[in-house]
């Protein structure tokens, strides 16, 4: 499993108008994507701390063609004009962990 994890910071104000973009127009589409297992945004609970959008992916392979296909970038610029600053991106590996039944 593949998790991409992109911190976001938001002008004064504009939060809110991000969130709701964000969960009525980019995540639907990061769902459709190929190997997508999860899309969410992970709200602060300390205000000075980053949103971060949380992006879970069946393999390395599903998350290098969504980052390939442009649609990244294209949904990162549809709310461009709520950052106070620039996105960072991180990408990290998973291992399933399986409990003993």
């Amino acid at each position: 499993m593949y998790v991409r994890l992109t911190y976001l910071n938001f002008l004064p104000g504009k939060a809110e108008e991000a969130k709701r973009i964000y969960n009525s127009e980019l995540a639907p589409v990061v769902k459709k994507q190929k190997g997508n297992l999860d899309c969410r945004m992970l709200l602060p609970v300390d205000n000075a701390d980053d949103f971060i959008s949380m992006t879970v992916w069946d393999s390395k392979e599903d998350a290098d063609a969504y980052q390939a296909s442009g649609v990244y970038k294209q949904l990162v610029d549809k709310i461009r004009h709520t950052y106070s600053k620039e996105p960072v991106l991180k990408v990290y590996s998973s291992e399933s962990i399986m409990e003993p039944a």
